[in-house]
This record gives structure tokens, C-alpha cells and sequence, in this order.
């Protein structure tokens, strides 16, 4: 085993590095220096026995010699070019030459020497070339087609041999020529082997890399037939192979993307390019799952890039043009870009905040400093302007007017950011909500009468006692009632009512006023936010009442729900538990989920109908202000 490790180490040494790289040319290059190399050492050994025995040769067999020394040249031909079809050619030739050298002095084709010609072709057979094959069997017919012409004519020189010598040739020739076969099958299947181990270990490679990838492998068709999808599907989509297998792959597809799907495979199959697309693709959903789940499975993002299979010939390209794709699980790539976009979302809706926020604030700070400012100065100047009593005081009470309001500009600020933040501490406990709500409207009755308005309230006498904070309540009802009386025209209606419905306190407050527009309705309750624009306000405010009423009611884990039209007046739904307790308070979860959720028709119509229901339902009890 040492001599054939040896051995081996000297061939590979002599290999040309075109041949080092892969294992079957490898192989092959071997196989066809080592015999060769072999022989010639042989033939360079057996000279001097020969010399020995026979005496002094003649020109012809000096000739023949030097012909057995020829595959040392061959070999070191292809160590040097790697060119392994040309070393078998000149194989062939060297082979056919010696054969024929010696059949023409040893009785044509007749010759023992003759049997070789078919060796030729047999040896070319391992160059694995059809095109060496052809020209060494031309090359052999030839040489063949050659001796007979020659005996015919009788241009060959008379053998000198006797039958029985003729026959013991003819024996050696037939033995040898068939030993030589049999070490050329021998050779041919070895290489055989070598080739098939070498593709089962290639097959055990791509079986590896199929098996664990997490990307899908698959082969379609142009119309998106799939004729392969490797077992990576199995895990990605929670289903079986074979029934992804023709267009059960497509089905899984959303039917939004589908198009896409199709269209990505087509142009790929027809353009010779590569192409990406994006879609979503139906998931199992897995087994012994939680009761209630949808059995359907759940939708995920998937990226695939698809490119042309290269074919083997071009007529097979035009018939059948197919498509290797490569498919990965890009969820929570879709997750982070989703998230990206609600912070890009939140961070705009900041900055028009403060916008807003700015453009209010500069009317609603103004006009209180100019007063306290402006009537301060008049005060300070009093000898000059010669100001009576009467005329102090009044300036006085606008001073403190004005205070007033700016304090209670501030208060709401900073109540806002409070709830903002977190930090804003609500001290639940019990209290008559009857009393409170009759108490707040009360407070608002002179500014109601002053503005032409009806103020009704319903609060019936056996509401139930409510656990919750009742400085919370009041500054809920205060916002609510005040905000009805400043957007409704004099002469109209604010009617307030509470009643308990279940385990909640429902208090609705209803006004016939300017209302407020769709677009709009779907902000009411963002800070700053005014209904309308900042530039054509008639009312002063700061945009923070209904926010602050929206803070307040979801730290009670309550609900609140508006209704409202242009010219037909808004109603205000707040519904608070009776029976509060503080939530235990969770982390934040954001995570995203990317599930898409089909909406039909009927369910959008259905959602329209109950708005509407709900609106027209608002109480018309009056009780006198």
C-alpha cells in the first residue's frame, strides 16, 4: 500500500494544473500515465534480457524499441498541455504505427501482430470522446484496409517464419492484445466507478444544502407550474412537498400578489433576466394549535429571486422555457419595515403637533398677556389717565380674567403632558355621580345663558354609587359640556344625560351646533387638534379639551365614542365602569403583526349602518337649567 501511495504521490506530481481541481479528470490523467509510464519502464528493463538472448538486434527491432519508449513522450505531453483528447490521438497514432511497423515484416495481415489494430479504438474509448473513438476506428479500418492491399499485391516482404513459429506468434499476439483489452476494461471501469462514487458524493452534497437551507429551491414552469421545491418548504410553510408540487404552491399565494407571482416568472422565463418579487404566502396553521385559532393558517412575506434554467440545447429552450427560484422568509424584515413606518408616521404626527400646537398657542397666550400686560400699564398710569375707582376695578377684574384663562391654558398643558408621560395619578374612590354631574352643569349654566343657549340635564335620581375619581369626572364633564356650549350658535340645545346601563355609567351629551366634518371626526381627540382650520377659528382654545376627556376616560379603562354631522350637531358617548379598579400595569408589546385581514362588503355596510343607528338614538329629555 506504501508503493502505491507513492506511486500515486509522483503521478499527481506530474499532473497538469487544469487537471488538479477536479477529482474525475484527475482521475483520468492518471489512468492514462501511469500504464504508460509503467510500460516504458518495462520496455527499458526488457531491452538489455533481450539483447542477451537474441544477440545483436536488427534495425527493425531497434526501431520497435525505440517505438515502446514513445508513451514516455505522451505522457509528458499531456503533464505539460493537459490537453487530454490530443495525448489520446497521438496514443492512437503511436499504437497504430507500431502495429503496423511490425505486421509488415511479420507476414501482413496475417501478422500476430495484426490483432492489435483492434485494441486502438478500444483505448481510445477511455478519452471518453467520441470524437477520438471515430478517428482511432477510422485510423484502425485504415491500417487494416492498408495490409490487405499490401498482400495483395505482394509489396510486403516474404516471412521467413515456419507455421509452428507462425502459430506460437499468432497465440502470443491474441493472448497479449486480449490482456491489454482486459487492462483497458479494467481501466474503463474504474473510471466508471470513480465517476459514479464522485456523483453520489455531489448528490449527497446538494441533498445536504436542500435539506438544511433555510431558503426554498424550486423549479417552475413559465406558467408557474412547480416541477421541484426543496424540503425547506416543509418548515417555512408547515405542509407537505407534494402538495406544493404543480400549482398547489400558486394556490397558497394571496390572490392580491398573484399577478405579481405570475408576472415575476413569466418575464424571467421570456427576458433571460433575473427578477425579484415580494408576495405573501399561506401557512398552515400547526397542529394541536390553541382552540379558536384559524385553521386556514396564518399569511407570511416572502422574497423570491427567479432566474431562466439554463437548458441543454437550444431547441429544448424553445419548447419548455423554465425557471429557477430561491425563496426566503422575509417576515420580520416586513415587521421592522412596518414599524419604521408607524415611528415615521408618529414622528410626522409629532411635528404637526407642534405645529398646531404653535399656531394655537400664539393666539391663546397672546391675547391673555397683551390684556394683563396693556390694563397693568393703564393701573401703573393711573395720575396720568386720572382713573376713578370704577374705572380700576374693571380693569382689575380683566387683569384677573385674563389670568384666569391663562392659568387654566397652562393647567391643561400641563395635565396633558402628564397623561402624556405617564405620570398623570388618579386617586379612585366612591362617589354619587348625580351630584357631580348636576354640580358641573350648574357651574356652566350663567355661560350658557349668556350665550342664548338651553342648557338640559337628565340625571336620574337612583344612579348608582361609582367607584373612580370624581375630580376626574367633573374635569369630564366640564370639557364635554363647555366644548357644546362654545360650538353652538345662540338659540340652540345642550342636553346632558347619564344613566347606568349594566356594570357601566353612560353620559351623553348631545348639542345641536356647527358639528364637525369626516375628515376631521377622525382626529377629534389628538392633541392641539381643532376641528377646522387654525386661521378661520371663531372660539379661543387650545384643541386640548376633548384630548384631556379621552386621557381620562382610558385611565378608567372606559370608552368613548363621537358622533357627528356638518349643521346637525355633534353627541359626545363617554361610558365609565362603575366599579374601577386600577389596571396591573403590562409592558409594552410592540410587536407588529403583518396577518392580512379581508374585509367584505357587507361588514363595511354593516359598520356604517350601526354609526348611524347610534347617532340618531341620542336622548331628548329636558329638564329646565
Amino acid at each position: 500500500m506504501r508503493v502505491l501511495s507513492i506511486i500515486r504521490d509522483c503521478l499527481d506530481a506530474l499532473l497538469h494544473p487544469s487537471a488538479r481541481y477536479d477529482a474525475l479528470t484527475r482521475a483520468r490523467h492518471r489512468a492514462f500515465m501511469a500504464p504508460r509510464l509503467l510500460g516504458s519502464l518495462a520496455a527499458f528493463a526488457a531491452f538489455p534480457v533481450y539483447l542477451a538472448m537474441r544477440g545483436a538486434p536488427t534495425a527493425i527491432e531497434v526501431a520497435a524499441f525505440a517505438w515502446l519508449i514513445a508513451p514516455i513522450l505522451l505522457s509528458w505531453f499531456l503533464s505539460r498541455t493537459g490537453r487530454y483528447e490530443g495525448a489520446h490521438v497521438l496514443s492512437s497514432l503511436a499504437l497504430a504505427g507500431l502495429v503496423m511497423t511490425v505486421a509488415m515484416t511479420t507476414g501482413g495481415i496475417e501478422s500476430f501482430a495484426a490483432i492489435w489494430l483492434v485494441v486502438v479504438p478500444l483505448e481510445a474509448a477511455l478519452s471518453a470522446s467520441r470524437r477520438v473513438v471515430a478517428f482511432a476506428l477510422a485510423l484502425a479500418l485504415a491500417c487494416t484496409a492498408l495490409l490487405i492491399v499490401f498482400g495483395l499485391f505482394d509489396l510486403l516482404p516474404a516471412s521467413d517464419a515456419s507455421t509452428a513459429a507462425r502459430g506460437i506468434f499468432m497465440a502470443c499476439g491474441v493472448a497479449s492484445a486480449t490482456l491489454y483489452a482486459a487492462g483497458l476494461a479494467f481501466g474503463a471501469e474504474s473510471l466508471a466507478r470513480t465517476s459514479v462514487s464522485l456523483l453520489y458524493v455531489e448528490e449527497d452534497r446538494y441533498r445536504l444544502l436542500a435539506r438544511n437551507m433555510s431558503d426554498v429551491i424550486s423549479r417552475h414552469r413559465r406558467d408557474g407550474a412547480v416541477q421541484f421545491i426543496s424540503p425547506a418548504a416543509e418548515t417555512m410553510l408547515a405542509t407537505q412537498v407534494t402538495r406544493l408540487l404543480g400549482h398547489g404552491l400558486f394556490d397558497r399565494v394571496h390572490v392580491a400578489d398573484r399577478p405579481a407571482y405570475l408576472s415575476a416568472l413569466s418575464d424571467a422565463a421570456r427576458g433571460g433576466e433575473a427578477r425579484s418579487v415580494e408576495f405573501r404566502l399561506r401557512r398552515d396553521a400547526p397542529r394541536g394549535g390553541e382552540r379558536g385559532q384559524n385553521r386556514q393558517g396564518d399569511f407570511i412575506w416572502v422574497e423570491m429571486r427567479c432566474r431562466p434554467l439554463e437548458q441543454a440545447s437550444d431547441a429544448a429552450a424553445s419548447l419548455e422555457a423554465e425557471v429557477v427560484a430561491v425563496m426566503r422568509d422575509v417576515t420580520d424584515r416586513k415587521r421592522q419595515e412596518q414599524a419604521l413606518d408607524l415611528a415615521r408616521t408618529a414622528a410626522e404626527q409629532a411635528d404637526a403637533s407642534k405645529t398646531r400646537f404653535l399656531a394655537t398657542m400664539s393666539h391663546e397666550l397672546r391675547t391673555p398677556l397683551n390684556a394683563i400686560i396693556g390694563f397693568s400699564e393703564m393701573i401703573v398710569q393711573e395720575d396720568a389717565l386720572m382713573l376713578d375707582a370704577a374705572r380700576r376695578r374693571e380693569y382689575a377684574q380683566l387683569i384677573n380674567d385674563s389670568g384666569q384663562h391663562l392659568l387654566s391654558v397652562v393647567n391643561g398643558i400641563l395635565d396633558m403632558s402628564k397623561m402624556e408621560s405617564g405620570n398623570f395619578e388618579i386617586a379612585p374612590e366612591p362617589f354619587a355621580p348625580r351630584a357631580a354631574l348636576i354640580n358641573c352643569c350648574n357651574l356652566l349654566a350663567l355661560k350658557a345663558r349668556e350665550n342664548g343657549i338651553d342648557l338640559v340635564t337628565h340625571a336620574p335620581e337612583d344612579l348608582p354609587v361609582m367607584n373612580g375619581d370624581p375630580r376626574a369626572f367633573k374635569q369630564i364633564v366640564l370639557n364635554l359640556v363647555s366644548n357644546a356650549i362654545k360650538f353652538t350658535e345662540r338659540g340652540g340645545t345642550v342636553t346632558v344625560s347619564a344613566a347606568a346601563e349594566g356594570a357601566r355609567l353612560v353620559l351623553r351629551v348631545t348639542d345641536n351646533g356647527v358639528g364637525i366634518a369626516a375628515d376631521d371626526l377622525k382626529r377629534i381627540g389628538d392633541p392641539f387638534f381643532q376641528a377646522g382650520k387654525t386661521y378661520q377659528r371663531r372660539h379661543e382654545g387650545t384643541g386640548l379639551g376633548l384630548s384631556i376627556v379621552k386621557s381620562l376616560v382610558a385611565l378608567h379603562c372606559g370608552e368613548i365614542s363621537v358622533h357627528s354631522r356638518i349643521d346637525e350637531g355633534t353627541t359626545v358617548m363617554v361610558a365609565l365602569p362603575l366599579a374601577f379598579s386600577p389596571p396591573v400595569q403590562q409592558p409594552p408589546n410592540n410587536i407588529a403583526t403583518l396577518t392580512p385581514v379581508l374585509r367584505s362588503a357587507s361588514q363595511d355596510q354593516n359598520q356604517d349602518q350601526n354609526q348611524d343607528q347610534n347617532q340618531d338614538q341620542a336622548h331628548q329629555v329636558k329638564k329646565s337649567a
